[in-house]
Formats: structure tokens, C-alpha cells, sequence
């Protein structure tokens, strides 16, 4: 079983920088860390939950939504058993509740479909203020 838990949201002026952490446990996962595809997805107020990056086991392939491509980078540190979203450049729009989840270890790159991913953290609040 994996588990994921976010940290680092916040209040952010926008215009600024903010770095998401999703720390995975588990005995599975803390064994074969690189095993499972990673993602963030979004779900702001009144909206639907949305994709916003997505990276394989190695670390080597990554994916982005539209919306924060050149502007979010997500990486992992397979020793740390952890992903990692940089956000910069932020926009009110970005405000919303951010969660980490993991596919099947099945797999081997992460997707921008929900219904791919088996294990889901709780979420950490990102609001940016303009």
C-alpha cells in the first residue's frame, strides 16, 4: 500500500514561487521507491479536479497540463521517496487544492487521466493572492 501526503502549500502573492512536496510511505513503496509513476492534479473551488503533471519511475519522462507548462517542473528524489512540484510564476487561477498521487507500479510513466492512479494523498491548500 502507498501512501502519499503533500506539504508545503500556502499563501503566495502572485507572481511568486512555491514548492510542493509529496512524501510517500509504505513498505512497498519505501522498498522500490522508483516503482510507481507519479502525478499532481488540482481541484480549485466549484471545478472539476484537473491534471497538472505527471513523471515516470526513473524520473527521466515528464508531462504537463497546458496551463503551467514552462511555468511548473515536477522532479523526484527516489532516495527521499519523494516528488516535488516548483511552481513559479504564479496566477490566481493556480489557487486551488493540489494532490500527489501514484500509479501502479504496473506502469511505467505517469498519465493526465485520474481514473490511472490508485493512491491518493489528502491534498495541501495553494492560494494566490493578486
Amino acid at each position: 500500500q502507498v501512501q502519499p501526503v503533500e506539504s508545503g502549500g500556502g499563501v503566495v502573492q502572485a507572481g511568486g514561487p512555491l514548492k510542493l512536496s509529496c512524501a510517500a510511505s509504505g513498505r512497498t513503496f519505501s522498498v522500490y521507491p522508483s516503482n510507481y509513476p507519479m502525478g499532481w492534479f488540482r481541484q480549485a473551488p466549484g471545478k472539476d479536479s484537473e491534471f497538472v503533471a505527471a513523471i515516470s519511475k526513473s524520473g527521466g519522462s515528464t508531462y504537463y497540463a497546458d496551463s503551467v507548462k514552462g511555468r511548473f517542473t515536477i522532479s523526484r528524489d527516489n532516495a527521499k521517496n519523494t516528488v516535488y512540484l516548483q511552481m513559479n510564476s504564479l496566477k490566481p487561477e493556480d489557487t486551488a487544492v493540489y494532490y500527489c498521487a501514484a500509479r501502479p507500479r504496473t506502469y511505467d510513466t505517469g498519465t493526465y487521466r485520474l481514473r490511472d492512479y490508485d493512491y491518493w494523498g489528502q491534498g495541501t491548500q495553494v492560494t494566490v493572492s493578486s
